[in-house]
Parts: structure tokens; C-alpha cells; sequence
């Protein structure tokens, strides 16, 4: 018993510390999902011991204290926290208390939301102007931010519209949007400034800064989601009405909200916006669920720190805590060394993580971490898992710092690192056989040559077989040689070798981008091959001539005029063209191109063709084509399934057409038939 007192004891003190550096030092020293894991562990114990319980408990209040430097607020009404439900079962549970408790078998309708991973904050609104903003803080007291929540421009000054009560506290999330998060931590790296870990961290930090003119240049929204205090007037009667309400008046409520009917309709809401979650513009943690009726609300009542009418429902957590085992460099097709990660397996973002990208040797001296560090590890959606941050407070005696290779780890040639780059870099070229077997795996890829059937594995099986050394090799190769490789039967042999031969016919544009020259991406490589026209004047321009391209700045026109005046390079490209690979050079005059100087966006699902199709027509046609829409789009093509594109497209009033209509438009521009 003494032990678990002592344990009990341990985690008080824990999570208070958590939660200073939470709440008080805007710092997140584990993630969300680690915290909710000690704090279930302290209810456990508390429901086994009450007698243990005192007011000074963690579970006893929300959490948090008002920083120095802001006057503090007193709430009107409590801005109390949810309970959590971690799956389907615990939603089951919630569903069936709420029918107990009414005494009431019926169905219930739910209002159902995305849980916003930001500051909870309150907005007091008299005779429809603001004259207040305050923070949650620890729900009973918090901090008067209405200088920095006035520089929000999501957040009306005055209600629009009519009806409103005189005194109206409005609750919502503030938060950052992921590409503002991106964006102002791509600039803080340009500086050498910190950056954040989290949009949620960003968020918090930059709400709560002294200078309000600072506030104001941080890319802040804020969403609304219910009620606090309001005097002089009458709300609706359920909580989706209120939003709709709100909305009259100016107010920014989520789109994503929806109405649903008891346990099924939960989990199929659960169901489709974890589908959507990585694609909506801002970061969320799970889903709150609240009784719609107000009148069922006020009969269901509280419990101590929480509503028993809502609860929120987490998704699986973005980030985890591990333990860093090792780091290992790997060798890229340039010969970049990129530090990896071996971590102890953690499950995060869904999938269970073991390796982790450490960037380059700057990100691990800002980082502080260290081989046996406990670490944090993100992974949002597709996004390549990283290591975001170190426990170097909790480090021990046995770490040790990690350090940058000499020597390459592949061939051992000599590593260098260039004066003003973060990248260190074999120097060993086309004998380092990381390198040789990376360009190949690029040179047969998708975007580049397009070799079907030409996977890893097949590069990986010729190169220990001694077949090709060289991307020219690939087009000697015979059937036999193919059919020899371990599991590669006749068919399969002869399907590869077609694929081969159908991909002599390519594009200039394709060609120069297999080619693998140093920062010359699919859009550069089409820009270069529309200016240049053939490969010959090209590989003859000088660095002022590639300065005239298009997007071609300084850097990328040394890297392709070192990559052209390498003679082995010169005489792999005469190689390449004897063997057979051909192209129709392109007329060499871009400005002329219907969408010179426009900005196109693709989402959604095209039926009639792939994306990345749709997307080599208009980049024939002279567009760029961007991954997001702002106010300098030009058009958005939206297929069946555009979500939050097509939203912001509609928002700022950005031209959109449809599958049919892009369609008949590509008919008419001569590059589509039906």
C-alpha cells in the first residue's frame, strides 16, 4: 500500500509540474495523449482510495494559474473541461448513462464537432460590441487577453445583425492554422529563431504576448462553440441552432458540425471526419459530442469539472513519447547524409514508428537531443515521422551526444559540408552506391521515366546482381537477365522488359527531371525544357541564361550547370539517346502559354483521368499548379470528395469549375479527346 500511496503521491506532483509548464510557461513538455494517460491513472487510484483525495489534487480543479503580467478575470460561470472517451465502447457507456439518468429509452439527437487542438478562450460581448477576451486558465479564473484577441480577424468587434442579447459571453477555440503554423516557423528558421513544436503550442505562445502588435502578425482564427453568460434577450433552444445563430451574428463556427442520432450516429460521425482529419486546414485531436436539446442539458446536469451532457472523443494521438536507440545516416540520390532515428516502436498517428527523421545535424543541435534520450515523435497524417523535441530534463547519466560521420557510412569517401548549407554531402559521387541505387530508384520513377513494374526491389536485385551501374544500362537490359532475378518469372520478365521499351518515348520535360539534377523538381524541369527547348541548348546555357527561367534562382542554375559539366553526365545522356530514348521537343516559348503567370489548384477526384495528369496539362499550358489555395489562385478544379480546397476557394471568392467543365475546356485547348 505504501508503494502505491508513494506512486500516488509522485503523480500529483508530475502532473502539477505539467501542468506549469503547460499553462503558466506556454511549454508542452509531453504530448497531449501522454498527459490524459497520467491523469486516468490518478482517477483510477483516487476511485480505489478516496480517502487519499484532497482539494489539492489535480482532479480537483482544471487546471492552470493567470501569468504575471495580464489582469486576471473572474468567469461568471465556470468554463469547465470534458471528460474524455478513448472508443466506441466508451461512447456506448456515455449514451447509455444519459438514458439511465433521464429515465428515457428515445433516441438522442446529438451536436457533433471537430475538437480544435488550441486555447480555449471567452469573448464578452455588451450591447453587441467586444469589450472583452479572457482565457479558460483554471476555468474559474483566467487572464484578460482583449488587446491581443482584437488583432484576430476572425473575431467580430460588433455583432452583426439583429437579436443578440445585451450581455452575451461568447466560448470558442483560438487557434493557428497548419500553413500559417509553416509558414511563421519556416521564417523562424530563416532567422535562427525558435521555432514551435506544435500549431497548438504557436497558438498559445503568440495569444498570450504582452505586445499586442506582436499577436497581430501571428496567423491566429478562432472557432465558437457555445455559451456562457448572456442577459437581455433568449437564445435558441438546442445547441445547433445557437451555431447557426452565431453565424448571423458574424461569429465563426466549424463547417464540419453535424447533427446525429444516439450511438451509431457517433461513431459514424467518428468515422468520417478522422477520414477528413489530415486534410482539413487545421490540426485536431478528436471530436466533441453534446446533447443538442438545451432542455435535456439543464436535466442532465454537471458532475464536479465537466458536463454530464458532452463529451470528447480523442483520435488516435499525433504525438508519443519514446526513446531515442540510435541514429544512422542515410545516403541520399545527392549524396545528402540524413540523420535517422531508431526508436524504441511507438504507436502514433495510427501506425506504429521506429524510425524518425532527425533533418540534418543543425535541427539535432536545436533539438539538444541524445542517443538514449526520451524523445517526443510526431507523425500527422502522410507527414514522414520526425523527432520534435528532447526530455533533456529527464536525461540520463548513459546518453551521449550524436555525431556527425567523416566519412560517408556507404563507400567512405570523404563527407563535406558547405559554408552556409545544413546538409552535409558524400563526395563520392556515382561510386558511392547509396547514391547510384537512390538515382535509380528516381530515374524509374513515376514522375520521371515512369517505368512500370520498375520498383525498389527490382533496382535493389540488378544492382547485387551486377547488371546495371548506370540508368542507360536499364535499356540493354534482355528478358533472360530479368527472368534470371530471385522470384521474377517469364511473364513478369517480359511485362517489365515492355515497360522498359515504352518508356523510351517520353517527354523532355520527364527526361530532365529523371536525370536527378540537384533541386530540379517537376516544375523546373517543365520550365526548363519550355525556355530551352532541346536538350542540347540546354545542357550549353550558361548560369545568366538559366537565371531568364522561370522560378530558376542562383543556386538551381550553378546545380545544373555543374551537373551539364560533368563529362560523365554528358556522355550518360549521349548513352541514353542512342539507346533509343526519344522526345518531342517543345516550342520554347513559355510566355506565349495560355496560363503564363497563373496559379492553378486540383482537388478532389478527377474520374476521367489522375491528378497528377490534370495537372502535367496545365503545367503544358504555362500554369503553376500549387498544393493550396490563397487570394493569388487563379482557379481551383474541384472533383467529387474537394473538402477544405474547395471551401477556402469559396471563401475568397476564387473561380472553381468541376470535373466536366475542366474536362470540356482541356477539349477546346486541343490537349483532351473524349
Amino acid at each position: 500500500m505504501t508503494e502505491l500511496h508513494d506512486r500516488y503521491q509522485a503523480l500529483i506532483q508530475q502532473i502539477r509540474r505539467y501542468d506549469h509548464e503547460y499553462y503558466v510557461l506556454n511549454e508542452s513538455a509531453i504530448p497531449d495523449v501522454e498527459y490524459d494517460r497520467l491523469m486516468e491513472e490518478l482517477k483510477r487510484i483516487e476511485s480505489e482510495h478516496p480517502q487519499w483525495v484532497t482539494p489539492q489534487s489535480p482532479t480537483q480543479r482544471v487546471a492552470g494559474a493567470p501569468q504575471a503580467g495580464f489582469e486576471t478575470v473572474e468567469h461568471r460561470m465556470p468554463m469547465l473541461s470534458l471528460d474524455n472517451a478513448f472508443n466506441h465502447d466508451d461512447l456506448g457507456a456515455f449514451v447509455k448513462r444519459l438514458k439511465d439518468r433521464l429515465n428515457d429509452p428515445s433516441p438522442i439527437e446529438f451536436a457533433c464537432e471537430p475538437k480544435l487542438d488550441g486555447i480555449a478562450v471567452s469573448l464578452l460581448y455588451e450591447q453587441g460590441h467586444l469589450v472583452r477576451g479572457a482565457t479558460r486558465g483554471d476555468g474559474t479564473t483566467g487572464e484578460d487577453i482583449t488587446a491581443n484577441v482584437r488583432t484576430i480577424r476572425s473575431i467580430p468587434l460588433s455583432l452583426q445583425g439583429d437579436g443578440w442579447p445585451e450581455v452575451l459571453e461568447v466560448r470558442g477555440e483560438i487557434y493557428m492554422p497548419k500553413a500559417g503554423f509553416e509558414r511563421m516557423n519556416d521564417e523562424a528558421r530563416e532567422r535562427g529563431d525558435k521555432v514551435f513544436v506544435n500549431p497548438r503550442n504557436a497558438a498559445s505562445g503568440s495569444l498570450r504576448q504582452l505586445d499586442s502588435r506582436l499577436t497581430a502578425t501571428r496567423p491566429l482564427e478562432m472557432c465558437c462553440y457555445s455559451v456562457g453568460v448572456f442577459e437581455g434577450g433568449t437564445l435558441p433552444d438546442t445547441q445547433y441552432q445557437l451555431m447557426q445563430k452565431f453565424s448571423e451574428w458574424g461569429l465563426k463556427i466549424n463547417p464540419e458540425m453535424a447533427l446525429v442520432t444516439d450511438v451509431q450516429g457517433l461513431l459514424d460521425y467518428y468515422d468520417q471526419l478522422e477520414q477528413k482529419r489530415n486534410g482539413l486546414p487545421y490540426e485536431i485531436d478528436g471530436i466533441v459530442y453534446k446533447v443538442n436539446s438545451f432542455g435535456l442539458q439543464r436535466r442532465l446536469g454537471f458532475v464536479s469539472r465537466a458536463p454530464r451532457w458532452a463529451i470528447a472523443r480523442k483520435f488516435p494521438a499525433q504525438e508519443e513519447v519514446t526513446t531515442l536507440l540510435d541514429v544512422e545516416f542515410q545516403v541520399g540520390r545527392t549524396g545528402a547524409l540524413t540523420p535517422v532515428a531508431r526508436l524504441e516502436p511507438v504507436f502514433v498517428g495510427g501506425v506504429t514508428v521506429s524510425n524518425a527523421t532527425l533533418h540534418n545535424m543543425d535541427e539535432i543541435e536545436r533539438l539538444d537531443v541524445h542517443i538514449g534520450d526520451r524523445v517526443i515523435v510526431r507523425r500527422a497524417g502522410d507527414v514522414i515521422p520526425q523527432v520534435v523535441k528532447s526530455l533533456a530534463e529527464d536525461r540520463s547519466p548513459e546518453a551521449r551526444p550524436i555525431t556527425a560521420p567523416e566519412e560517408c557510412p556507404e563507400c567512405g569517401s570523404k563527407v563535406d559540408r558547405v559554408a552556409g548549407e545544413a546538409v552535409m554531402r558524400c563526395t563520392g559521387g556515382m561510386i558511392c552506391s547509396a547514391q547510384r541505387r537512390e538515382a535509380l530508384k528516381h530515374f524509374v520513377s513515376r514522375k520521371a521515366m515512369d517505368i512500370d513494374g520498375f520498383g525498389e526491389k527490382i533496382v535493389d536485385a540488378l544492382l547485387a546482381g551486377n547488371k546495371i551501374h548506370a540508368a542507360s544500362d536499364i535499356f540493354e537490359l534482355t528478358q533472360e537477365e530479368v527472368s534470371a532475378l530471385e522470384r521474377m518469372g517469364d511473364k513478369s520478365a517480359a511485362n517489365l522488359i515492355a515497360a522498359i521499351d515504352a518508356a523510351r518515348e517520353t517527354t523532355l520535360a520527364r527526361f530532365i527531371f529523371a536525370l536527378g539534377i540537384r533541386e530540379v523538381g517537376e516544375t523546373t524541369a517543365r520550365n526548363l525544357a519550355m525556355h530551352f527547348g532541346t536538350i542540347e541548348k540546354l545542357m550549353s546555357a550558361t548560369e545568366a541564361q538559366l537565371l531568364d527561367v522561370e522560378d530558376v534562382g542562383p543556386k538551381v542554375a550553378a546545380h545544373v550547370v555543374n551537373y551539364f559539366s560533368e563529362e560523365q553526365n554528358r556522355i550518360e545522356i549521349q548513352r541514353l539517346i542512342a539507346l533509343g530514348v526519344t522526345w518531342d521537343d517543345p516550342i520554347p516559348d513559355q510566355s506565349a502559354s495560355v496560363l503564363a503567370g497563373q496559379t492553378w489548384v486540383v482537388t478532389g477526384k478527377i474520374s476521367q483521368m489522375s491528378r497528377d495528369e490534370a495537372k502535367d496539362y496545365l503545367l503544358q499550358l504555362g500554369a503553376k499548379v500549387a498544393g493550396s489555395v490563397s487570394a493569388k489562385t487563379t482557379q481551383v478544379v474541384a472533383g467529387p470528395g474537394a473538402g477544405s480546397k474547395l471551401r477556402k476557394a469559396e471563401e475568397l471568392g476564387v473561380p472553381v469549375m468541376d470535373e466536366a467543365e475542366f474536362v470540356e475546356w482541356l477539349t477546346q485547348q486541343g490537349l483532351w479527346q473524349s
